[in-house]
């Protein structure tokens, strides 16, 4: 093969990486929910970040998957999706602090 053919033009490793980026700024974005105070918001985004990954490395090919890609291709979507579903329950099912009325 070629040179040319084998190296990656910054646009397309970047293109590749597109999935994982957006998980990373879905996480981004729960932590600033965290930060300012909107805990079960923000857990709530940082679960729904890690089912959206899971579907993405489900559904892409491994050439796309990027740093999605650790292990196998269902060891990933399953860790992941479980680690974003208890997630996702734990943000539903504890009572937020100091919502309830005091009667």
């Amino acid at each position: 093969m070629d040179e040319e053919h084998e190296r990656v033009g910054p646009l397309r490793a970047l293109l590749v990486e597109l999935p994982y980026i957006l998980v990373l700024l879905a996480a981004l974005l729960a932590a600033v929910f965290v930060t300012f105070d909107r805990w079960r918001r923000g857990v709530f985004v940082l679960g729904s970040a890690l089912l959206l990954g899971s579907l993405l490395r489900a559904l892409l090919p491994s050439e796309r998957a990027g740093l999605l890609q650790v292990r196998g291709r269902a060891f990933d979507s399953a860790l992941m999706a479980s680690a974003g579903v208890a997630i996702l329950w734990l943000a539903t099912s504890i009572d937020s602090l100091g919502t309830d009325s005091l009667q």
